[in-house]
């Protein structure tokens, strides 16, 4: 029981520690972790996963429409 509690301490202070910012500055965000965020990744061609999905996606769908026409 002793570990237990001594957990949720630690997990609560971790928690607290890391949105100090967050907390206590007014219109504060969490950084984001996407790559589209990034200016670095975008300097170097690098895109975010779930946006070229998506774009594979859009493109599959006009292809099948021209196929079928």
């Amino acid at each position: 029981m002793k570990v237990f509690l001594l957990s949720i301490v630690i997990l609560a202070v971790c928690v607290v520690l890391l949105g100090v910012k967050v907390l206590f500055v007014r219109g504060a965000q969490f950084p984001s972790g996407h790559a589209h965020a990034s200016p670095e990744l975008r300097r170097r061609g690098i895109g975010c996963a779930s946006a070229a999905h998506s774009d594979n996606k859009t493109k599959q769908k006009q292809n099948h429409k021209t196929s079928q026409s």
